[in-house]
């Protein structure tokens, strides 16, 4: 087991946390924490991610200002920094490695909370000795959180519906085009649920996943938010990065519960639903 617990436990626990304690990260936890993110280098699709972890500094801290709602994290202890070959498919991967990341940390009992944007030019590239190759699309800032919410987090997490999420209606569907039930789903319907409740930007939910009917196969499709990346600060495809962290959701799920599959990039060019969607990969289970 990769987690000392479930992950599905880890991913219901976890949430943004923007207010921290001033208190340290323990030496054997930046140890663990440091050997995983070591050894979590390549993703789905093949293309490598590199990152580190850092104790914050007032520079890092001035490096978030400029992102609006994202500058307001109060008091961080550390970040995770991580950075990307700028080639096909790297923002998937980039989600998926960067999660768990997130997860592990939270594993730690540390709070962590997804900033996206770019930050090429900041002090955290420089922190990862960023190549001219490479894109740095989000950091997360690591500590303890504190004990009770603050108003303005509360405000934060209000105003962006951090805690709202889609019904599995609005993104699960059978091949017919018909939304996929539970009972439909199987053994698969945990790690549905768990890409149901991970974190994206602007809590835009992008995923829209189609089943093959009779068989253990899904495909996902990313259904584009047009209007995000017109954002100033969000100059990094996000919606690919979220893409990435939902199918680290549903595979580290379906791993755990001992259902084997593989990744495959092969559009089935489906009608209906799909032919409004972004397709992105498909995930081929075995016979279990």
């Amino acid at each position: 087991m990769l987690f000392s617990e479930p992950v599905v436990n880890i991913i219901r626990r976890r949430k943004s946390i923007r207010s921290y304690l001033d208190t340290p990260v323990e030496e054997n936890k930046k140890e663990i924490l440091n050997k995983s993110i070591s050894e979590n280098v390549a993703g789905p699709f093949g293309t490598k991610s590199r990152f580190i972890f850092i104790t914050a500094t007032t520079q890092d801290k001035e490096a978030l200002k400029g992102l609006i709602t994202y500058g307001m994290i109060r008091n961080p202890t550390g970040f995770i920094i991580g950075a990307t070959e700028n080639v096909p498919h790297s923002l998937e991967d980039f989600g998926y490695l960067m999660e768990k990341n997130i997860l592990m940390a939270t594993n730690l009992g540390l709070g962590t909370c997804w900033l996206g944007g770019t930050f090429n030019a900041s002090g955290f590239a420089q922190k990862i000795a960023l190549q001219n190759n490479e894109v740095i699309p989000a950091v997360t800032p690591v500590g303890y959180a504190v004990p009770k919410i603050t108003l303005v987090d509360s405000v934060i997490r209000n105003s962006t519906g951090a805690d709202k999420r889609k019904p599995w209606s609005s993104l699960f569907f059978n091949k017919d085009d018909k939304p996929l039930s539970v009972e439909q789903a199987g053994r698969y319907a945990t790690s549905l649920e768990m890409v149901r409740l991970a974190p994206s930007a602007s809590n835009l939910q992008p995923w829209r996943i189609i089943k093959e009917n009779d068989l253990n196969t899904y495909h996902f499709y990313m259904k584009r938010n047009p209007g995000l990346k017109q954002i100033f600060f969000m100059k990094s495809d996000l919606q690919r990065v979220d893409i990435g962290i939902g199918m680290c959701h549903f595979e580290l799920t379906a791993s755990e519960e001992g259902l084997r599959g593989k990744w495959n990039i092969n559009n089935p060019r489906l009608k209906g639903t799909a032919e409004k969607l972004e397709y992105i990969t498909t995930w081929i289970g075995g016979n279990q």
